[in-house]
């Protein structure tokens, strides 16, 4: 299923400032979401998917970089979940994007200092139904 990039961030209960090249956004539950390139993914250990990027990427006078930093510095500051959307670009000529969703992964802000941030991503830990049954013994 192709979903807009609006549709990927309502997954999660967030809308984008920009609908074509959103960053990030606050979703109802208080969560970051952020969109994420592919190109910045890395697996420094068994069991994490880190994301690390600059804002400086961003043109200087990009406002989804600024909104980026605002809500880098809500998620750091009160260590807020954050959220995934991947950005694909199609091999193609038309560079058509899609988007996915990941929704078992969530994140931690691990490092912000203005510009570069690392995010790493874990899949969350559920309660096993008989460790739940067993503590009710």
């Amino acid at each position: 299923m192709d979903l807009s990039l609006v549709n990927a961030f309502g997954k999660f209960g967030a809308k984008p400032r920009n609908r074509v090249y959103g960053l990030s956004a606050m979703a109802n539950d208080g969560a970051m979401v952020l969109n994420c390139s592919k190109a910045y993914f890395g697996h420094p250990s068994p069991g994490i998917l880190r994301y690390e990027d600059r804002l400086s990427r961003e043109p200087a006078h990009s406002k989804e970089g600024a909104y980026l930093g605002q809500h880098l510095t809500l998620a750091r500051d009160g260590a807020l979940p954050v959220r995934m959307i991947v950005t694909s670009i199609a091999g193609d000529d038309r560079g058509r994007r899609s988007f996915h969703v990941r929704t078992d992964l969530v994140g931690k802000l691990v490092e912000f200092d203005g510009d570069h941030f690392i995010i790493d991503f874990t899949r969350p830990e559920k309660i096993r139904p008989a460790a739940v049954s067993a503590r009710r013994k």
